[in-house]
């Protein structure tokens, strides 16, 4: 469904054709809806409701031929989060009826919330409209008018700031939608680049460039494809002072086979949405900059596409990292944390940043371990982490803390290098995967992972998102970020 929204100022009801949209409470009592309806419509629909199941959070009535009311319940004082959801449901009902236009009633939101609210119950109706169709000869056709009308002034601050929210979330979605035959990294590298229209630096290194830095690991991934592999930094100074950034760091595998270590076929196709953290970052940067976010902050996405081939990495080959310390890859299909490993020391190196959040879809075990409710989150710093916990449960998109601890270490040493990209003993996954990447932030910065591999794309739809890409992610560093950095 392909939403246009418009805002205007309160008109008669009798006046308006097709869906006509009122809040009420839980109680669904509408006695504040007489200043909208004619009495006779009033009695009519007070009628109705006495038979119909009031236990739904949505209700509908054919008033006359040429209107449908809809009552949506609100609860008092509810969370933002579930005014979103409120939103997402009354898109899926339209969507169901064939609807072409809404008329939503805004001002009777405050039965319960306060007026500002419908942007968040808006914000919901959009999130949930995204759709990809892109390679599809028959494209969407189903497009759905929005008229909110207000007494009010319409916010045009708060209403742009969540459209970059959203603009960023369906960034991230389409990125991660996309075939590995269409973006690769030669692909993503160039539409990073044209990030610069909206206000952010971007820089690319390319594979000649990172070889002679001396990021080996990162290269090594990528050295079995014809495709070229990629570090790109996207820079927003949305502060005058030259204080030190807010980083976060991406795993892009833009298609992962496993290299050598051959993945399974079942399933595979699904390993387009390897580079799911990167697209995050990069979504995130694009909200950042079409908000104007009052905050220093810096993208770093590692941009790699794992193939088996005549030149591909090999089980056992030793690599020399941009830390200087060097990797025994046991196993080519753990090489997420490669491309990490490198990305990660290079952030902290270049930018000096007062923190980093790297974002992958990086372990299997995260998702047996957590399913599609929680990313894994593993920090060096308690502060850190409890921000990026709370930001996560105020707009559901949760992040549950996992232990990390010296004692692992032990697993992920090697005999004949530094360390190994593997824990070959078995257990603790997704710890040993963090606690690897650990080892590559070398001066103590505030650091924190987000595993995502259980939460970046789903086979079912969701709260606020139809099925496939998710966004997870952008929403919640964005809430991180405004809570504790702005």
């Amino acid at each position: 469904m392909i939403l246009k929204d418009s805002f205007s100022k309160f008109t008669n009801i009798s006046k308006l054709s097709g869906c006509i949209a009122f809040f009420v409470n839980e109680k669904l009592e509408i006695t504040h809806l007489k200043k909208y309806l004619s009495n006779l419509d009033h009695k009519n629909l007070s009628k109705l409701l006495k038979n119909k199941n009031k236990k739904k959070g949505l209700l509908s009535f054919d008033l006359n031929p040429n209107q449908r009311i809809v009552l949506i319940s609100l609860k008092k004082n509810q969370k933002p989060n579930e005014t979103e959801k409120n939103g997402a449901k009354l898109t899926d009902f339209l969507s169901s009826e064939g609807a072409s236009v809404i008329h939503i009633v805004s001002d009777t939101i405050s039965v319960s919330l306060k007026t500002d609210a419908i942007y968040d119950f808006l914000h919901g109706m959009r999130l949930k409209s995204y759709s990809f169709d892109r390679y599809k000869s028959k494209k969407e056709s189903n497009i759905l008018k929005v008229n909110i009308t207000s007494s009010k002034k319409f916010n045009k601050k708060i209403y742009d700031r969540f459209k970059g929210i959203e603009l960023g979330v369906n960034y991230t979605k389409d990125l991660v939608s996309e075939p590995g035959n269409i973006l690769h990294p030669d692909e993503y590298a160039k539409r990073l680049t044209q990030l610069k229209k909206i206000g952010l630096k971007v820089s690319v290194y390319d594979e000649r460039q990172l070889k002679k830095m001396g990021c080996n690991a990162l290269v090594g991934v990528g050295q079995g494809s014809i495709r070229g592999s990629y570090l790109v930094t996207l820079e927003w100074r949305g502060k005058k002072s030259n204080s030190k950034p807010l980083a976060f760091v991406g795993k892009g595998v833009c298609f992962d086979t496993g290299g050598i270590s051959l993945k399974p076929a079942r399933f595979m196709e699904d390993m387009t949405y390897d580079m799911a953290g990167s697209a995050v970052v990069v979504g995130l940067m694009k909200n950042l900059a079409l908000r104007k976010s009052k905050v220093n902050a810096v993208g770093v996405v590692g941009l790699v596409e794992n193939m088996p081939g005549g030149n591909a990495q090999r089980p056992g080959d030793i690599v020399k990292s941009y830390s200087g310390k060097t990797i025994e890859v046991l196993n080519t299909d753990a090489e997420g944390r490669l491309v990490l490993a490198d990305a990660i020391t290079f952030t902290e190196k270049k930018f000096k940043p007062s923190l980093i959040v790297d974002l992958a879809t990086l372990t299997g075990a995260i998702v047996v371990a957590l399913g599609s409710e929680y990313a894994g989150l593993f920090s060096n710093n308690d502060n850190l982490s409890k921000q990026i916990h709370e930001a996560g449960e105020k707009v559901e998109e949760k992040a549950w803390r996992l232990p990390l601890h010296s004692n692992y270490d032990k697993l992920m040493n090697s005999k004949n290098a530094d360390m190994q990209n593997i824990n070959y003993v078995g257990g603790a996954g997704s710890t040993t995967a963090a606690q690897f990447l650990q080892r590559f932030i070398l001066n103590k910065t505030p650091w924190a992972h987000l595993d995502i591999a259980g939460m970046a794309f789903s086979k079912y739809a969701g709260a606020l998102n139809s099925s496939g890409a998710t966004g997870y992610g952008v929403r919640l560093l964005n809430k991180f970020i405004e809570d504790n950095y702005e």
